[in-house]
């Protein structure tokens, strides 16, 4: 009986040293998560300012501040700080590939970076404060490639690109107040941002000549598009696919912004047009502008319908159906999967500035 005891007090303990000291890590335990679940890790100066664009995009499921690159194992931010242990300060993206893509993360991730400074990042110098992509998969080194390349041939730097792209080994979570730093220090970490020149320098390189951001309208290369879009954004929009009612993103979705083409980015549609029509899908009464999509005739059963495209991209979006609110009498019903939502908070720093005034 002593012994039983004996052996239930140091598991008891054992259990008790493992959380306090996960309690001084992460507040997310990347890997538990399921078989579905991909990881992407970059660095580019302080991770409290690579945490925040990364965890407003749906099928992000988690995201982790850490330490990579380098020789030392479970390196602490003391260490990492001194610039001698080789590591960078990153963060490392668990996402669901069928609700998000690796080009995707891509693009988040150049567009909150200075991927020509060598040095370190705005206000942080040294080389923990490097950027670079560290790649799991050669699919992802190269995907990573191919965007730098892109990005380097665009003209938008009159420097070149240099962030590098290297094989992940390991990943060291850092200290616990260091994860969610946005959310929880949001007057710190807005006054951080602004004070350490990278908003600044992001709103120039990413502006048009009137100051707002400019956006580029474009449908992809069909070759690209393999690699932007997940195979249901692909079915649907390139194939007319139709998504399953009730199993999709935004059928619920009542938050304000606005809904643009998955594979141009052009606007299509606005919340304040969106109603509930009980069908499982998202619908609304009108796009957001008169002209903003293409309708064609569709007779690919018995009865004819209206199919409803996007302008650029061509994308198929839906049907538009005469039974809609009294307002307009129709109903744009859309697939998710053919739509980006974007929150009213990120319309200006996405480059949709001039929507803003749909929710004055």
């Amino acid at each position: 009986m002593k012994k039983i005891t004996l052996f239930l007090v140091i598991a008891v303990c054992l259990v008790v040293v493992y959380a306090i000291a996960n309690s001084f890590r992460g507040d997310i335990a990347m890997d538990n998560q399921n078989e579905y679940t991909e990881k992407a890790t970059f660095a580019g100066g302080c991770f409290w300012c690579r945490e925040h664009p990364f965890e407003e995009i749906d099928g992000v499921i988690g995201v982790v501040s850490g330490y990579t690159g380098g020789l030392e194992e479970n390196a602490t931010y003391e260490e990492v700080s001194t610039g001698r242990t080789g590591h960078y300060e990153a963060i490392q993206i668990a996402y669901d590939p069928g609700r998000t893509t690796y080009p995707q993360l891509l693009d988040r991730y150049w567009k909150n970076i200075d991927p020509t400074d060598a040095g370190g990042s705005f206000a942080d110098r040294g080389s923990q404060y490097r950027s670079a992509i560290f790649y799991h998969t050669d699919e992802q080194k190269r995907l990573a490639e191919i965007s730098r390349e892109k990005l380097n041939t665009s003209g938008r730097y009159d420097k070149p690109v240099v962030t590098e792209i290297l094989p992940f080994t390991a990943f060291y979570t850092a200290e616990k107040y260091h994860q969610n730093y946005a959310r929880k220090n949001p007057v710190r970490y807005k006054a951080y941002r602004m004070g350490s020149g990278r908003d600044r320098y992001l709103k120039d390189i990413w502006a048009g000549t009137d100051g707002t951001p400019q956006c580029d309208f474009k449908k992809p290369a069909a070759e690209e598009l393999i690699d932007k879009l997940t195979p249901l954004q692909y079915q649907v929009t390139q194939e007319d696919g139709t998504e399953r009612p009730f199993h999709n993103e935004y059928w619920d979705n009542k938050r304000e912004g606005i809904y643009v083409d998955v594979v141009s980015g052009e606007p299509l549609f606005s919340s304040h047009d969106k109603y509930e029509s009980h069908t499982g899908w998202p619908s609304f009464t009108r796009p957001i502008e008169p002209d903003a999509v293409v309708k064609k005739e569709d007779r690919k059963l018995s009865d004819m319908r209206t199919e409803v495209r996007s302008k650029i991209g061509d994308s198929h979006l839906g049907h538009v159906f005469n039974d809609g609110p009294s307002s307009t009498g129709q109903r744009y019903c859309m697939n998710s999967a053919a739509l980006r939502f974007i929150p009213k908070e990120d319309l200006e720093k996405e480059g949709y500035g001039k929507y803003l005034k749909l929710f004055e």
